[in-house]
């Protein structure tokens, strides 16, 4: 078997250990590399990581001290998720992972919103979650193109229901990182919004134009993530031109 992929795992191994060694078993099994990152604040894990509390704190510029110092459970995980997301792009720009999947709770989970954040559009990126889906998560904190999986039963412990669910979240992101294609861009790449008939009209006549020019020409429908994957991409300078004919995200 080949382990030519690599997968991060992100979450609290003091509370978390037993779930989080079970989803790296999966991966392991189903032929991908791990990379184990720490997120705990008081506890230790009950195994060894890769990256430990302490170097999630020290990418945040703070020690394990002084964010248990902080004495409020809310201000220390932000600044873990400070360091979680600072680590994370480290790796990242080493190219020591090819995907991430990360687990929790309400708080587990917004920090895992944030390491999502931090990784290009196309980056493969998972959270298993007992809040997912729910009015909890406003649209605003999903990365425009994260997987999020229903943690079912899974708030306290192992057990055969939130196993199904672990390991079918390993499937998917080791599935993930071995069919990403990354664009080729073959042509400079121009990007448009359209949002209904009065922005169509517009496009239909620019896209076989610019096309003829030589141009790649990528439409995103402006329902909100869509508009959130506009903006990525050109945050990442992923195309020569862009034309926003809908703007209406702004007042919706």
């Amino acid at each position: 078997m080949s382990y030519d992929k690599t997968i991060l795992i992100v979450g609290a191994y003091d509370t978390k250990s037993d779930e989080l060694i079970y989803l790296a078993e999966r991966i392991l099994s189903q032929g991908a590399k791990v990379l184990t990152m720490d997120i705990s604040v008081l506890g230790d894990p009950k195994g060894e990581v890769d990256y430990s509390k302490q170097d999630v704190a020290s990418a945040a510029g703070v020690t394990m001290e002084q964010v248990i110092a902080t004495g409020d459970e809310n201000s220390a995980m932000q600044l873990m998720a400070q360091g979680a997301v600072a680590l994370t792009k480290k790796l990242f720009a080493k190219n020591t992972f090819d995907g991430m999947i990360s687990m929790g709770g309400t708080m587990g989970t917004d920090l895992a919103l944030d390491v999502a954040r931090a990784l290009p559009l196309g980056v493969p990126k998972y959270v298993i979650s007992t809040i997912a889906f729910s009015s909890l998560i406003p649209p605003e904190r999903l990365a425009a193109d994260i997987q999020m999986i229903l943690w079912a039963g899974g708030l306290y412990g192992l057990n055969s229901i939130c196993k199904s669910s672990l390991s079918q979240a390993a499937g998917a992101v080791t599935g993930a990182v071995r069919a990403v294609e990354p664009p080729q861009k073959e042509r400079p790449l121009i990007g448009m919004t359209s949002f209904g008939r009065s922005c169509l009209k517009y496009m239909v006549t620019l896209k076989p134009a610019l096309e003829d020019r030589g141009y790649e020409i990528a439409v995103f429908h402006a329902t909100g993530m869509g508009g959130r994957a506009f903006e990525s991409m050109a945050a990442e300078r992923g195309f020569v031109a862009v034309m926003d004919f809908a703007p209406q995200e702004l007042g919706n």
